[in-house]
């Protein structure tokens, strides 16, 4: 079974989201962004990195699904328990064949 890497999601999603931050505020300038009406009544840097983190937060997701979704079927059909330790009644019961 694969073991799951939190650096495999954190890293790249670092990345993409300090690229993606960078090119919205190229674009945008912080205190011209209204939220829920209103200006934005906050500093330069505190806006950049509200902005780092929601990016960043988005990418961990798209990476955490993606890595989800990648998932083999034996990996999905796995028991998480050893022969000898499966509750009765399990459809696996005694048998080798679940892992």
């Amino acid at each position: 079974m694969r073991k799951f890497k939190l650096i495999w999601m954190l890293w790249p999603s670092f990345v993409v989201a300090g690229i993606a931050n960078s090119l919205f505020f190229a674009v945008f300038d912080p205190h011209d962004l209204i939220a829920f009406g209103e200006p934005l009544h906050a500093g330069r840097i505190a806006i950049y990195s509200v902005g780092f983190f929601a990016f960043w937060t988005v990418a961990i997701s798209s990476n955490a699904l993606g890595s989800f979704l990648q998932r083999s079927t034996a990996e999905v059909n796995q028991c998480p328990f050893d022969p000898a330790e499966r509750p009765s009644g399990c459809p696996k019961g005694e048998e080798e064949r679940c892992g």
